[in-house]
């Protein structure tokens, strides 16, 4: 059977399984193997060559947070997916602890068929819900990562100012929050003013690399973001180690400045 007629059958299995109740249902063919939750929408992709690379635009994008804290001792990060985020932050950041919770058991359940780590003295997945899992007062990670997704969307309560709030408490200082939106989702105003409420005036938004999605980017303190030349700079350096478009990263995180006060664009989204 070659390559096409493999793929193809392989995508009316994955038709087939789909149920529409929210449960994962994979698609695996001869390249790739990614997770839904429904027809319509990939929730994770994973390369068959190499499982640890970053497939997904969005994911990289979030991984910008690289020129704000370059050398992180804890990720904790809400939403297992597939597990891109996690694996590479665990393969690439050595001397970092990598946390990840996940809401739904089906989801983890899944870990190893995406390739990802058992748990060890660096790496850990926890059952729970993201929302409570912040409130504890457990070790202080210095980068939060939101990508939580059921079938419809976001989960409500992981864009309120309690949730930003319960964030930037569990925070280290000088930490960073890093959240995936969707760029469909018309509630995004609501979260930037929920966000502006704890943070101030410390975040970026912007959209993500090659995707659908926004990208944002809040920091614990009120420092401001380094100038274009010190992130490029940054990004230099970073990129010798990390196969990712980090200068191309660091314009937008500073125009994303700038487009996180323009009221006037966050109201001409589409309705």
């Amino acid at each position: 059977m070659n390559s096409s007629r493999a793929s193809f059958e392989a995508y009316l299995n994955f038709l087939a399984e789909a149920t529409g109740d929210g449960s994962p249902v994979l698609l695996e063919t001869e390249h790739a193997l990614s997770l839904h939750f429904d027809v319509h929408a990939t929730q994770s992709l994973m390369s068959r060559r190499d499982p640890n690379k970053l497939v997904l635009g969005y994911t990289r994008t979030m991984m910008s947070f690289l020129l704000l804290q370059p050398a992180p001792t804890r990720i904790s990060m809400i939403g297992l997916g597939g597990g891109s985020l996690p694996k590479y932050c665990y393969h690439h950041l050595p001397n970092t602890k990598v946390v990840a919770i996940e809401i739904d058991p089906a989801v983890i359940a899944l870990r190893e068929t995406f390739l990802i780590p058992p748990d060890d003295d660096r790496f850990e997945v926890i059952c729970a819900d993201g929302a409570e899992y912040v409130k504890g007062q457990e070790a202080r990670p210095d980068v939060i990562l939101v990508d939580g997704f059921l079938a419809h969307g976001m989960p409500a309560q992981l864009g309120t100012a309690a949730f930003y709030a319960a964030c930037h408490a569990r925070l280290a200082d000088n930490g960073v929050l890093v959240a995936n939106f969707l760029e469909s989702d018309q509630d995004i105003p609501f979260y930037l003013e929920e966000v502006r409420s704890v943070f101030g005036e410390s975040f970026s938004i912007s959209l993500s690399e090659d995707s659908c999605n926004y990208t944002l980017f809040a920091w614990k303190g009120t420092w401001k973001l380094p100038s274009l030349n010190t992130l490029l700079t940054r990004a230099r350096i970073l990129e010798t180690a990390h196969p990712l478009n980090l200068r191309t990263a660091a314009r937008r995180l500073k125009q994303g400045k700038r487009l996180a006060s323009d009221h006037k664009f966050w109201q001409t989204l589409p309705s």
